[in-house]
């Protein structure tokens, strides 16, 4: 499938990875599988993959603590994580938002009510993206290089990133500059008071 968004499924039940996977794939998806979490991230450290539906009892690294892991991760996109569960509850549905996830589904798997959280997913995902695309627009003066802030004001670039970016700007010259600008006040013969 051309340009099909993929999918993890996380599941140690091969039965039931093979059923999401089926429903997922016929839904338009390009559907990678894992039989669990300690897999699951080792892909997510190679691949860049923005839905996981994954299972949330299995050995060696349940789903809950998949979602932590990728939670944790501050600097990569955000996953849409999506947790399956035999076992409903309020305590089970609590502990799931607290690891993190963003949707349940329960087993068995309705392919309506999938596909319908899969798309939920797509919206979410692009608005996400959307709102990082309009955050990096820095209304920027044309003539002084002053950029307005959250607050209305125009503040000097430099101070702008030391509070946004941590980090300290230090002053230079690149090289265009030096032959445009400096070299020529260098070349001057020095005047001297008569």
């Amino acid at each position: 499938m051309v340009n099909a968004i993929p999918v993890l499924v996380v599941d140690d039940d091969a039965v039931s990875s093979s059923q999401l996977g089926a429903l997922a794939k016929a839904a338009g998806y390009d559907v990678k599988t894992a039989p669990n979490g300690r897999e699951a991230w080792e892909l997510l450290q190679l691949a860049r993959i923005p839905i996981v539906i994954s299972d949330w009892y299995m050995p060696e690294m349940d789903g809950p603590e998949l979602c932590r892991r990728i939670r944790a991760r501050t600097r990569e996109p955000y996953v849409y994580f999506i947790l399956v569960t035999a076992r409903g509850g309020k305590q089970q549905y609590l502990a799931g938002m607290e690891a993190g996830a963003d949707d349940f589904i329960a087993k068995p798997f309705d392919p309506d009510e999938l596909r319908a959280r899969l798309k939920v997913a797509e919206r979410i995902l692009g608005l996400r993206k959307e709102l990082e695309q309009l955050e990096v627009l820095l209304p920027i003066c044309s003539y002084c290089k002053r950029i307005r802030n959250d607050n209305e004001e125009w503040e000097p670039l430099e101070r702008y990133i030391e509070k946004h970016f941590e980090r300290l700007v230090t002053h230079s010259i690149c090289p265009d500059c030096y032959v445009k600008h400096v070299q020529p006040q260098l070349d001057r013969p020095e005047e001297r008071p008569s």
